[in-house]
């Protein structure tokens, strides 16, 4: 199955909110207005009285189009359309809202799906390819691919709170350049955590990656510090450094960190060249805070959201590239290892809001 394929089967709880919702929001107000998009004249007396129509004729506007009409866009009267009012707008910002796109991102998306079509007829079809346009739109200049740089090595420190998927998301890249050609090396940099280490261990041995350890509670800026000298020598591409993410402790947090980015410099001055933060979609909204946090105790350069199968809140993702416009490097919807993909807007927009790529 493709990822787009994985991507729409798991996102499933959010998409289904929003088919459902999206639904639900035109079949209520569908019945409201006539069908010819004006409000029907109030007609005199006489004209109401009811005229004998020959049998084989419909009532106007209750014929459906045909092929032909079809061909040539005429609406199918049997698909519910509702007009496009403020009451539909504020429906719509509701539901974005819930998916966990946040208040100020499903204001401006819905915006912009209300300008220059207020006052017309349309199918939750309709609205779903231009929610999906939307905010494929939003997320366009944000899709970019972890960057590879000719230097050796490519140093990259991984952030993000303990079960984010940090160490899962290092294992499943340094797998990935592996596969493609490219020597790794992995620093389990989050010594406070025996079990992280061990995970790194397994991943380090199905890729065939070397895995540097430490023991449990040692400085992991020592163990960086290492780590870098080992990748130098063997002439590594890349370098992948795992940290704590102890975050309701900062002030502790912050300076490991930048004792980490310290002790690398003095190895290579434009260390570390990425800094990717971890995020799990489960947290919702939370997601947002987090990247406040960590964007002030560490110079973040791209992010990778996790767990985007065991959640109805895929929409927070759109939040994020909305309010920090930080590149989106790669997204997560399971274990296995083809589960890490780069990010493709439209692909994600169109399982988000259920529909077709």
């Amino acid at each position: 199955m493709s990822f787009f394929g994985k991507l729409k089967n798991r996102l499933f709880k959010t998409s289904s909110k929003l088919d459902e919702g999206l639904d639900a929001i035109v079949e209520e107000g569908s019945d409201e207005t006539p069908a010819d998009d004006t409000p029907a004249p109030e007609a005199p007396i006489a004209a109401m009285q009811p005229m004998a129509l020959p049998e084989e004729t419909e009532p106007q506007g209750t014929q459906r189009p045909g092929l032909l009409g079809r061909l040539i866009g005429q609406p199918d009267s049997a698909e519910p359309r509702r007009v496009l009012d403020d009451d539909m707008l504020e429906s719509l910002e509701e539901l974005l809202i819930a998916s966990d796109m946040g208040v100020d991102t499903a204001l401006r998306v819905t915006s912009n799906i209300a300008e220059g079509r207020m006052g017309r007829r349309v199918s939750a079809r309709e609205i779903k390819e231009l929610l999906a346009e939307e905010i494929a739109r939003v997320m366009e200049s944000v899709a970019r691919p972890l960057p590879i740089y000719p230097k050796k090595p490519q140093v990259v420190l991984v952030v993000g709170v303990n079960g984010s998927g940090k160490t899962t998301t290092i294992g499943k890249l340094a797998s990935q350049f592996r596969a493609a050609g490219k020597s790794v090396v992995i620093a389990a940099g989050d010594t406070f955590r025996a079990a992280a280490v061990e995970q790194l261990q397994v991943w380090g041995e199905r890729a065939g990656v070397p895995v540097l350890t430490a023991p449990e509670g040692s400085d992991p800026a020592s163990l960086a510090f290492d780590a870098m000298g080992k990748a130098q020598a063997e002439g590594a591409d890349l370098l992948m450094i795992d940290t704590a993410g102890r975050l309701q402790n900062r002030a502790d947090l912050m300076e490991e960190l930048a004792k980490i980015v310290r002790v690398i410099r003095k190895k290579d001055p434009d260390a570390p060249h990425n800094t990717l933060l971890v995020l799990d979609a489960t947290t919702g909204q939370n997601a947002l805070i987090q990247v406040e946090a960590f964007r002030q105790l560490a110079d973040v350069s791209g992010l990778v959201m996790t767990k985007l199968d065991g959640t109805a809140k895929g929409g927070v993702l759109v939040a994020l590239a909305d309010k920090f416009g930080l590149p989106i490097h790669a997204i997560g919807v399971g274990e296995q290892i083809d589960d890490l993909a780069p990010f493709d807007p439209e692909e994600f927009a169109a399982a988000l809001t259920g529909l077709e790529p």
